[in-house]
């Protein structure tokens, strides 16, 4: 397929273009994880569970949101 008609396939968006990709090779960039541990008081895991039980996501997923908030707002404030 021409770069021309995957683009026109991605634009109209009527059509799943997946299909036409390789994924084995995909990657994200500045997305790779990297594991690390933290303990938390019991209060604060109870409070993000509770937070994240309201709005239907996991524990995991509030904290890394919550913190990449925060990231941003301190990389705003203090730029290099």
């Amino acid at each position: 397929m021409k770069a021309e008609e995957f683009d026109q396939k991605f634009d109209d968006g009527i059509e799943d273009i997946t299909a036409d990709l390789d994924l084995s090779t995909a990657r994200r960039v500045n997305k790779e994880s990297k594991r690390i541990n933290v303990d938390f008081p019991a209060w604060i895991v109870d409070s993000l569970d509770r937070e994240a039980a309201r709005i239907g996501v996991t524990r995991q997923s509030i904290i890394k949101v919550w913190l990449a908030e925060r990231l941003q707002i301190e990389a705003n404030n203090h730029p290099e």
